[in-house]
């Protein structure tokens, strides 16, 4: 495996942002590159420490998604090679972890789909008796399976803050009725042939989280990451069962062990140990392995 890669550094093409995971490039007006780093976060703060391979799971994890969804909706996919795009000397910072997409106007909500009540979704439920104004039977327990999928929106933070949770009504405000349902509904969909489709291969997706853009005609697109460890919440279903958090595929290795130090939950993060890294790597490699191998 190639040496892990906490922050790309690509000089032949403009740097426009650099997110939690992703390093986002400009190629030419219409299109950007996006380098999936290793880099890990937890409790929103940017680890020191990065993950091995990490980077590489999540681009083959989305590329898959996209394949396989692309039926449902466009995506920004454009099948352009990023070694095509860089430098020679750096074309081993982008292969295997990086893409050519379309450059979209984001939509800023993000849209979740929750199948199971777990998470934000179990905290407003036992407050409320709802998720996101949408009310919910009585008497369900954490991680329980609920009657049917729910879309969940929440409003998109600044870097490093928390989504918020909201209702349908303010999706509705920000991008208009029409396009709020067909966001709705394609998030559900989406959710829901994905969530048939795991459950084949052992695994329980408990919700997710999509990010939408428009092209210069306003037609809808799939964009960013899809139906990842690092989007979603992936169960073994041997494991499964309500009323704790059942395990999941993803950087709970890390949380369980932050938990455990002395820590404000503020920049800097304690470093990881070798074991909780290898402990990582190895569930993020297990749910690629189980999904499309």
């Amino acid at each position: 495996m190639a040496s892990p890669i906490l922050q790309s550094s690509i000089k032949s093409l403009p740097l426009l942002a650099r997110g939690k995971v992703r390093d986002m490039y400009a190629v030419g007006d219409d299109k950007l590159l996006i380098v999936a780093t290793d880099r890990i976060s937890a409790f929103d703060v940017i680890l020191d420490d990065p993950i091995p391979g990490k980077g590489q799971v999540l681009k083959e994890l989305t590329d898959f998604w996209l394949n396989k969804l692309a039926h449902v909706l466009p995506n920004h996919s454009t099948g352009i090679n990023p070694e095509d795009v860089v430098a020679a000397d750096e074309r081993d910072q982008v292969v295997g972890r990086a893409v050519v997409v379309k450059r979209l106007k984001p939509i800023l909500v993000e849209a979740v789909a929750r199948g199971y009540l777990i998470g934000s979704g179990w905290k407003d439920y036992q407050t409320t008796g709802s998720v996101c104004g949408i009310k919910l039977p009585a008497g369900l327990k954490q991680a329980s399976k609920l009657p049917q999928p729910i879309f969940t929106p929440a409003a998109k933070a600044e870097f490093g803050l928390h989504d918020e949770n909201v209702d349908f009504a303010h999706v509705v405000k920000e991008v208009g009725q029409e396009m709020a349902e067909r966001i709705r509904d394609v998030t559900l969909r989406l959710y829901s042939e994905a969530a048939v489709f795991a459950a084949t291969k052992g695994i329980i997706i408990a919700d997710t989280k999509f990010e939408f853009g428009l092209d210069d005609k306003g037609t809808l697109h799939l964009m960013d990451e899809v139906l990842t460890p690092d989007s979603s919440r992936f169960w073994p279903a041997g494991e499964y069962k309500e009323g704790i958090s059942p395990p999941s595929f993803d950087k709970q290795f890390v949380r369980d062990w932050l938990e455990t130090q002395v820590w404000d939950k503020t920049p800097p993060a304690p470093r990881l140990p070798s074991d909780v890294i290898a402990k990582t790597a190895a569930k993020y490699r297990e749910a690629l392995e189980r999904l499309i191998k």
